[in-house]
């Protein structure tokens, strides 16, 4: 995915940093990662507060498969709803925010 629409799907922050990592991208604000590019595809941070909120709304969690077993990360599919709407996606954004915040 292009750094210029990822920086535009984060407007709403402010200016966010773009790094290559794990074969996609980190997507950073102030140091802190707050969301993955994978596939073409952005993956926000959630964390035990967060996630219900991202499962109710139909995101998908990322689950990748481990030497014995799947293993689930912290980050969430941008919700379909919000794909198109920066208002609603700026909102998933904040609170992708607020998981990196709450991050140790």
């Amino acid at each position: 995915m292009d750094n210029d629409l990822i920086r535009d799907m984060f407007d709403s922050l402010g200016e966010v940093t773009i790094k290559r990592m794990f074969g996609g991208k980190g997507v950073y604000h102030q140091g802190r990662i707050l969301a993955l590019e994978f596939h073409d595809e952005i993956l926000l941070k959630a964390d035990t507060e967060s996630a219900p909120e991202f499962a109710a709304a139909g995101a998908q969690q990322w689950v990748y498969e481990g030497k014995n077993k799947p293993v689930a990360m912290p980050y969430w599919s941008i919700p379909d709803s919000a794909i198109d709407d920066p208002d609603e996606l700026s909102t998933w954004v904040r609170l992708a925010w607020e998981a990196a915040l709450r991050a140790k």
